[in-house]
């Protein structure tokens, strides 16, 4: 597993894996860095379904309990095939974007 980090900004990287693996991975590494904003890049995955993304609903309402920012990026699933409850990007600039756009949001208390 890699683990980019930039300021308050983790981002997740897992090559040549299963997604079964890379969520116990990600389970496992959690907690070195749950006080980060979380950017998982799934762009690793030839074939993900909605199915798939779901699969991290729990963590990412965890996070985001925290007060912290939890964001997917792949273009195999659009937002639109996912509740609200999880976000879902197809750039790591957009990615990025929505973590600035929350942050300013928990500083003005909305």
């Amino acid at each position: 597993m890699i683990l980019d980090r930039e300021e308050n900004v983790t981002i997740v990287l897992q090559e040549n894996i299963s997604l079964n693996a890379f969520i116990t991975n990600f389970k496992e590494s959690y907690p070195k860095i749950k006080n980060d904003n979380i950017i998982l890049n799934l762009f690793s995955f030839s074939k993900l379904s909605s199915g798939d993304v779901l699969e991290f609903l729990e963590l990412s309402d965890t996070h985001r309990k925290s007060n912290k920012s939890f964001v997917l990026v792949t273009d195999k699933v659009s937002y639109e095939e996912v509740p609200d409850r999880i976000c879902v990007v197809p750039t790591i600039q957009e990615a990025r974007d929505i973590i600035e756009m929350e942050e300013i949001e928990r500083e003005l208390d909305l």
